[in-house]
C-alpha cells in the first residue's frame, strides 16, 4: 500500500477526483463495487479519452431514476391535492348560498345596522337568483307608455315611499333600452312600438313600415317589401292565441303597431287621411284592424276608440269624444262587421262594451273578444265609473284577456298598454300620470297571481317596459318622506318656491306672475290637485317626450335574455327566440342557441 501511494503521488497519470468527477460518477449510476477504485478508474478514463481524442459524453440527467421518481411523486401529490379540494367543497356546500354560508356578524349603531341588514338581504336575493332556461310557452308584455325612469321613481315614492318597490322592480332580470328611432333622437310612440314589436327601428310617427317609407308617403307604404312584421303576426303563424289590452284607443299608436302598416299615425280613421291617399288605395288603421288578416286573427282586442270604428257616435259627459283625434264619418260600423265576420267563421265570440258585459263574459268558452269601452281613450282610473255601465280597469281587462287566451295548448302572446301615463304627462298632470303607473302596478300584480294560481308562471315570460320617457324631473332637496307632489324649496335667485316635480316642456310652460313678471308662486294653487299642471322651463302646445333610456324588467321563462343596455328593437327578437316563432321557428339557429343554454 505504501508503494502504491508513492507511485500515485509521483505520477502525472493519476490525480484525485474532483467534485465534478464525483457528480459524473453518481449521475452515471456507478455501482457500489466500483467505488473503491474510483480514483484510478477515473484517471485512466480521463487519460484514455485525451489520448485517443474521443469527445466527452454529454450529461443525461433527465434519464436518471432519481429524476423520473421525482416527477412521478410530484404528479401523485398534485392529483391528491386536487381530489382533496373537490371533496372539501362538495362537503362544504355551494359557497354562493348565503342561507348556509355564514358571515361575520357586526354590532353597529342602529343608523348603520339598518343598511347592513338590508345589504345582506339583497345579497341573499342576488346569490340565490336562478336562471329559468325553459322555452317560453306564453309571453305577456306590459308597456307603460311614457313611463321613463323619473316617472317610475316618482310613482314609487308616491305609492310606497322611498324604501318601497313596484311589483316589477322585484323581477330578477332587468336592462335598459335605447329609444331613439331611425330619424330622431327623441321618438314618438308609433316608431318605438314598431321597434318593440317588430324588431326594426323606423321613422318618426310611422308604424309597421321600415325607414324606407317617409312620413305621410302613401305610395311608399304600399310596397309590402317594406312592411315590418311583428311578434303578433309571428305568433299567429305558429298557431298561438294573440291579444292586446290598452287604456287608449285600439287604433292608437302603440296597439296599432301590432297589426297596421301606415306612414302616419294620424290615419286612425278615414278623416285623418288626405283624400288623395284614400284615392290611391291606402287604408286607415281601423279598417286594417277589422279587415286585414292580422287584425282578424287577434283573439282579444280591448280598449277605447269607438269613434274610429263607428261613424257619428254620440258624445256624453260619461263618455266624451276625443277632440285631439279624428272621428269617422263615412257611415262605417266596424264593430258590426267584426261580429258578422266571426259568425260567418263559426267561432265563439263576444262584443263587450261596459263593466257588466265584461264581468259576465265566460272567457274559457270564448275564442274571440272585441271590447270597446269608450268613444276615445278610457277615463283615467280615478275618474272612471266603476258601476256596471262604466269602464273597466286595466287589471280587469288583463285578467279577462288571459282567461280567453289561456284556452290553447300552443300558448299565447298578450300585450298590455298602460297608455294614460303618457296622456297625463302630455297635459302636464303629474299626479294623474303617477296614479296610472300605480294602476299598471296592480295589473302586473294581478297577472302574476293569476299565473301562479294556474301554474303557468314558470312557462311564461313576463316583461314590463316603456316605449319612451317624458321630460319630468325630480328637483331640489326635499326631506325624505315628503310628498313627491310637494315643494322642494325656494329658488336662491328669485326666492320663489318650486315643486319637486317639474317638466322640461308643457303647454303652460314657464308660468309668469303678471304683477311681478317673475315665475309664478306655485303655492297660490293646490299643487296636489288632480288637475294641477306642474311648471315647466319651455312653453309649447303640450308636454313633449324625453329621450332617455327606459328600463325593462323580466321574470319567468328565459327572462335572463334581458341583461344590459339593449337597442329597443332587441325586445322583439328576444321574444321571438323565447317562443321559437318568427325567424326562430323550427330553425337550426334556434336549436344551436338552445344547446348553449340547455333546459
Amino acid at each position: 500500500m505504501e508503494k502504491r501511494s508513492d507511485v500515485a503521488g509521483n505520477s502525472s497519470k493519476f490525480r484525485k477526483l474532483s467534485d465534478t468527477d464525483i457528480a459524473e460518477v453518481q449521475l452515471n449510476n456507478l455501482d457500489s463495487s466500483a467505488k473503491d477504485e474510483i480514483e484510478i478508474g477515473s484517471a485512466h478514463s480521463t487519460e484514455n479519452s485525451r489520448f485517443h481524442g474521443a469527445p466527452e459524453q454529454p450529461q443525461r440527467w433527465f434519464t436518471s431514476k432519481f429524476f423520473i421518481f421525482s416527477v412521478i411523486f410530484s404528479c401523485l401529490l398534485i392529483t391528491a391535492m386536487c381530489i382533496g379540494f373537490v371533496v372539501h367543497y362538495a362537503k362544504s356546500g355551494d359557497v354562493g348560498d348565503m342561507d348556509t354560508v355564514s358571515y361575520w356578524p357586526v354590532k353597529l349603531p342602529q343608523e348603520q345596522q339598518e343598511w347592513y341588514d338590508r345589504g345582506i338581504n339583497e345579497l341573499k336575493k342576488a346569490v340565490s337568483r336562478e336562471f329559468n332556461r325553459r322555452r317560453a310557452k306564453n309571453v305577456i308584455l306590459f308597456v307603460g307608455d311614457g313611463m321613463g325612469p323619473n316617472t317610475v321613481t316618482a310613482a314609487r315614492i308616491y305609492g310606497f315611499k322611498e324604501e318601497g318597490l313596484l311589483s316589477w322592480e322585484n323581477f330578477p332580470h332587468m336592462g335598459l333600452l335605447k329609444t331613439y328611432c331611425a330619424d330622431k333622437q327623441v321618438p314618438d310612440s308609433f316608431s318605438t312600438a314598431t321597434a318593440l314589436f317588430g324588431g326594426v327601428k323606423v321613422n318618426y310617427e310611422t308604424g309597421g313600415v321600415d325607414a324606407n317609407v317617409p312620413l305621410g308617403n302613401c305610395t311608399a307604404s304600399q310596397d309590402e317589401d317594406h312592411h315590418v312584421q311583428t311578434i303578433l303576426k309571428w305568433a299567429q303563424v305558429d298557431g298561438m292565441r294573440t291579444g292586446f289590452v290598452t287604456t287608449t284607443r285600439v287604433t292608437h299608436a302603440t296597439p296599432a303597431a301590432l297589426y297596421a302598416h301606415v306612414p302616419d299615425r294620424r290615419w286612425e280613421c278615414e278623416t285623418g287621411m288626405k283624400p288623395e291617399d284614400r284615392a290611391q288605395g291606402c287604408m286607415d288603421i281601423a279598417r286594417q284592424l277589422i279587415e286585414k288578416p292580422t287584425g282578424q286573427g287577434i283573439n282579444v282586442i280591448m280598449g277605447g276608440g269607438r269613434q274610429m270604428l263607428v261613424s257619428n257616435v254620440t258624445d256624453s259627459a260619461a263618455d266624451p269624444l276625443d277632440t285631439w283625434a279624428s272621428k269617422s264619418a263615412d257611415g262605417r260600423d266596424l264593430i258590426r262587421d267584426w261580429r258578422q265576420l266571426k259568425e260567418a267563421e263559426g267561432v265563439s265570440h263576444a262584443v263587450v262594451q261596459n263593466n257588466r258585459e265584461l264581468w259576465n263574459l265566460n272567457g274559457e268558452n270564448t275564442d274571440y273578444v272585441l271590447g270597446i269601452f269608450a268613444n276615445g281613450h278610457l277615463m283615467y282610473d280615478h275618474e272612471r265609473d266603476r258601476s256596471e255601465s262604466g269602464m273597466p280597469s286595466l287589471s280587469n281587462m288583463t285578467l279577462k284577456a288571459m282567461e280567453v287566451l289561456g284556452n290553447s295548448d300552443k300558448g299565447f302572446l298578450l300585450v298590455v298598454e298602460a297608455g294614460l301615463i303618457d296622456q297625463a304627462h302630455h297635459r302636464g298632470k303629474a299626479r294623474k300620470a303617477l296614479h296610472e303607473v300605480l294602476e299598471l302596478n296592480v295589473a302586473v300584480e294581478s297577472t302574476l297571481n293569476f299565473l301562479k294560481s294556474t301554474d303557468r308562471l314558470d312557462e311564461t315570460l313576463v316583461i314590463v317596459t316603456a316605449d319612451h320617457s317624458h321630460s319630468l324631473t325630480i328637483n331640489g332637496h326635499p326631506e325624505r318622506g315628503a310628498s313627491i307632489l310637494g315643494l322642494a324649496g325656494k329658488s336662491k335667485t328669485e326666492n320663489t318656491p318650486y315643486t319637486t316635480l317639474t317638466y322640461g316642456t308643457s303647454y303652460q310652460g314657464f308660468q309668469v306672475d303678471p304683477e311681478t313678471q317673475k315665475r309664478k308662486n306655485p303655492t297660490e294653487e293646490d299643487i296636489t290637485d288632480w288637475e294641477y299642471t306642474q311648471q315647466a322651463a319651455i312653453n309649447t302646445d303640450e308636454n313633449l317626450h324625453g329621450g332617455s333610456d327606459v328600463t325593462i324588467h323580466a321574470e319567468g321563462a328565459m327572462s335572463y335574455l334581458f341583461h344590459g343596455v339593449h337597442e329597443q328593437s332587441y325586445v322583439a327578437h328576444a321574444i321571438s327566440y323565447a317562443l321559437r316563432i318568427g325567424r326562430f321557428r323550427d330553425s337550426s339557429i334556434a336549436e344551436t342557441l338552445a344547446e348553449l343554454t340547455p333546459l
